[in-house]
């Protein structure tokens, strides 16, 4: 990751970004909750990938170097926590489930920052609070691969998520046998191959999906046997079904509001 910027207090507020644009590598003293009520959101971190669609949040704690990227056009919800408050005590990303309530009270939260009655906007944060507490962490993470056997085998399948390659034959490219792959991906992965398989090929459905693309396009695309056979895959990660949640613009939002 390229050298960060260091900005000691996690901004609150919203942030519209483009189809693809992003922000640059960076850090806080503080924690922040990153929702994106519109479109498909990102953060990289030399740690890995997380990206969430409208009905998850990603935690990115305080120190964390980490950069965003925007897939579709993007409402990007920020919410700058004190260092203290770690409802959920967690000192790495995570992706959580943002239920309805707690959606809405990111929102409401970041509207306007800078106005209103202060003690409104404490009582507000404080529920906002709760509700994260609440709030399940869904394992929509890709770890950076760290041997350089096992980062050839997971740039083989980012170029082509669709490659249906058994470990096995992977490993014979890479130049490593399909047992010591096995044990590099619950090593530094900490998951096995078929379930980093379909972590990767979920976070590109998201990625297609807020282009606009079709489900049975993203799901031939992304390696599944059949689009009903994603939906499934989708529906058990995510809570919905792909097509929920996208607008006439083809536009990913949060399925209320």
């Amino acid at each position: 990751m390229t050298l960060s910027r260091h900005t000691p207090i996690a901004p609150t507020g919203l942030r519209r970004l483009a189809a693809g644009a992003g922000i640059d590598a960076h850090h806080h003293d503080e924690h922040q909750i990153v929702y994106a009520a519109r479109g498909v959101l990102s953060v990289t971190t030399d740690r890995g990938s997380w990206i969430a669609p409208a009905t998850q949040a990603i935690w990115v704690p305080a120190g964390t170097v980490h950069e965003h990227r925007a897939y579709g056009r993007t409402d990007m919800h920020l919410v700058g926590l004190p260092v203290g408050m770690n409802p959920l005590g967690l000192h790495a990303p995570a992706v959580l489930a943002a239920e309805p309530l707690l959606r809405e009270l990111i929102i409401e939260y970041t509207r306007d920052p800078d106005g209103g009655d202060g003690a409104e906007r404490e009582r507000l944060r404080a529920v906002l609070l709760d509700r994260l507490r609440h709030s399940p962490r869904h394992p929509v993470h890709l770890p950076t691969p760290r041997d350089p056997r096992l980062a050839a085998v997971c740039a083989a399948l980012h170029d082509d998520p669709a490659d249906g390659r058994t470990l096995a034959r992977l490993g014979a490219q890479a130049g490593a046998s399909e047992r010591t792959l096995s044990r590099l991906f619950r090593a530094e992965m900490r998951m096995t191959f078929p379930q980093w398989r379909t972590q990767l090929r979920l976070h590109h459905a998201l990625i297609l999906l807020a282009d606009n693309t079709p489900v049975t396009t993203v799901a031939h695309r992304c390696g599944w046997a059949s689009a009903s056979a994603f939906i499934d895959v989708f529906r058990r990660t995510f809570g919905h079904t792909p097509g929920r949640g996208a607008d006439a613009d083809g536009v990913v939002r949060a399925p209320v509001r």
